[in-house]
């Protein structure tokens, strides 16, 4: 379909990370935009602010009135996260709109830019945002579509600035993309260059089995028009005729790797070989030697660009991450408070031991909201290891999403299967005061749930 014919787009689940960013998107090229999402959030707060229509009823008579009287000119757009009984999804489809995933939509973008791909079961967000803060610091001008709210720019959306209003990218823009796995709606998009940063069991809820989920990201890597970028242990994974550039954060057999990695005041420092030289004192200020292994994918991309080299060293240096991505909330020598959107085991592990890294010698408290009842359930085992890491755990009830309960699945399930002595499950209504008890000296809140709306509460019962 054309785009530039769309005059009105409707969102249904406008409030996602993902559907938010496109809904500006539209915005900024002057279509009128509205939509629905069950609840008021802050981003939905934001997107208001900037004139769109949201309503939170899933109602008929709620939708905007340009949408119900020109059906010809309107895209619907929806997320798979809204159910096939909704009433709204039900009348628009039975009426015959043109109704479209957002994935689909991100892919006609795509189709008409030089796309740059990222993607992976851990990582892409805060590699996407490192690498759209490399082009804006090359002076590239990037759109880039990302998956969280990028800290340099307090958006999840950046424009161009040759995309005027009423006027779509073309074959000379380039896009960041966040290609999201899920649902394989990756296989939607259109790229030139691409990253996978990993290749781990998720969502099989709708893979089943962890051979399907390293299928769609072979059949997602063969998408790719020019360059196919993978860290180097998922090299084997990736099933591609393709030739491949591999990175690594240690592995000097990779085309692009780290060495004398150090932590100074807060902050990584290190060398990045790249196959034309080896750039020194470069530094990163985000926690974790995943986070500097994902720096060597965005410099592996940049370098491919042929980007040089201070430009590199001046972006990964000035680049703040992404919110709810080891997001400080208070960070004092005595009390320290991290939110991350960390909702696997591995990244749960990831995030426990950039803390322990960073804050030796201090006790680690977590509080987690296990994301998915399927989830919960697949990774049983790997949530209890990680989650042991703590030195202190909180286990909040499972937040079901899109899913209904699965019998004997719960958070007691995963206290079972714990070795820690210092775990114990708290109810929503008890949290914020049970935690005000707690003597903190370093605390995470984790998850993808709604554990986000507790991080003010609890940030100012814990100042007190």
């Amino acid at each position: 379909m054309n785009l530039k014919s769309i005059h009105n787009v409707y969102f249904l689940g406008i409030g996602g990370i993902g559907m938010s960013a496109l809904a500006r998107y539209f915005n900024a090229m002057g279509k009128k935009v509205s939509g629905y999402d069950k609840t008021a959030t802050k981003l939905t707060n934001e997107l208001v602010e900037e004139g769109i229509k949201i309503h939170f009823e899933d109602n008929i008579q709620f939708i905007s009135p340009e949408i119900i009287n020109d059906k010809e000119n309107t895209l619907v757009v929806y997320t798979p996260a809204v159910p096939a009984d909704h009433s709204e999804f039900v009348y628009l489809k039975e009426k015959g709109y043109t109704i479209k995933k957002r994935a689909e939509v991100l892919g006609l973008i795509t189709l008409h830019s030089r796309t740059i791909a990222i993607a992976g079961t851990h990582g892409k967000t805060t590699t996407s945002s490192l690498v759209a803060h490399i082009l804006k610091t090359a002076q590239v001008d990037p759109s880039a579509f990302l998956g969280g709210i990028a800290q340099n720019y307090n958006t999840n959306l950046l424009l161009s600035s040759s995309l005027e209003s009423n006027k779509e990218a073309t074959e000379k823009n380039y896009v960041v993309v966040e290609a999201d796995e899920y649902d394989r709606s990756f296989l939607t998009l259109h790229p030139e260059i691409a990253v996978i940063t990993s290749v781990d069991a998720d969502h099989l809820d709708i893979y089943g089995d962890v051979k399907f989920v390293e299928e769609s990201f072979s059949m997602f890597a063969n998408l790719v028009s020019s360059k196919l970028i993978l860290k180097k242990t998922i090299v084997e994974k990736v099933k591609t005729g393709k030739a491949v550039i591999s990175y690594s954060v240690d592995d000097a057999s990779a085309n692009y790797f780290a060495s004398n990695i150090k932590i100074e005041d807060g902050l990584y420092h290190y060398e990045i070989h790249t196959p034309s030289g080896v750039f020194k004192n470069m530094s990163l200020g985000l926690p974790g030697k995943h986070n500097v292994e994902n720096s060597i994918a965005a410099t592996a991309i940049a370098c491919e660009l042929g980007i040089e080299e201070n430009v590199i060293r001046t972006a990964l240096a000035s680049f703040k991450g992404v919110k709810r991505r080891f997001d400080y909330h208070i960070k004092t020598k005595e009390l320290v408070f991290i939110d991350d959107y960390a909702h696997h085991p591995e990244e749960l592990k990831a995030t426990i031991s950039s803390a322990k890294e960073m804050f030796p010698g201090k006790k680690i408290t977590g509080i987690f909201q296990p994301h998915l009842f399927s989830r919960t359930r697949d990774f049983a085992k790997e949530f209890a290891a990680s989650l042991d890491l703590l030195d202190e755990c909180i286990l909040m009830e499972i937040y079901p999403a899109r899913e209904l309960p699965i019998e004997g699945v719960n958070s007691q399930m995963l206290i079972n299967l714990m070795n820690s002595k210092h775990k114990r499950i708290c109810q929503k209504n008890e949290l914020v005061d049970a935690v005000a008890k707690e003597k903190i000296e370093v605390l995470l809140t984790m998850g993808a749930g709604d554990i986000d709306t507790f991080v003010e509460p609890i940030k100012k019962a814990i100042l007190k």
